[in-house]
């Protein structure tokens, strides 16, 4: 089933805020969080600053009666993007299928700024980023394909 989510970044403070949200929205849920530590080698011989590696990758939390979804991540400098106030909330499409994905991320971002082009990506999904001509934030993606 597609479903749309809101995606928001923080410098350093994700687990604190979702940990919060839960309390909020569904104190039930259990957080479940991939860290930057848990990313696999690529081989390219650099290591992470171990101040990184424990910081959120990526967590999810289900609320209003699990109709929408929050999800969030860290954005550490190592990465190139500076979470200011405008980049640090993402619309996020989960379409069913690749062709839909490709037909949202191709529509969406003409004009706009591509910051990941669609791809396969190691934690099994498809998945794009991109701002738009007005400079919204959308990321694309699309499970286990």
């Amino acid at each position: 089933m597609s479903q749309v989510a809101s995606y928001l970044n923080f410098t350093s403070s994700t687990e604190e805020a979702f940990q919060f949200y839960k309390t909020v929205f569904n104190p039930a849920y259990e957080l479940q969080i991939m860290r930057y530590g848990d990313v696999p080698d690529d081989g390219s011989g650099q290591q992470l600053p171990e101040e990184v590696k424990n910081l959120v990758m990526h967590t999810m939390l289900p609320i209003l009666d699990n109709s929408h979804i929050l999800m969030g991540s860290d954005v550490p400098a190592f990465t190139g993007t500076k979470v200011v106030e405008g980049n640090n909330v993402n619309i996020m499409l989960m379409p069913d299928t690749r062709e839909e994905a490709d037909r949202l991320f191709e529509a969406l971002s003409a004009g706009g700024e591509v910051e990941q082009a669609m791809q396969d990506m190691f934690w099994g999904d498809y998945y794009g980023a991109f701002a738009d001509k007005f400079g919204i934030h959308w990321m694309i993606n699309v499970a286990g394909h």
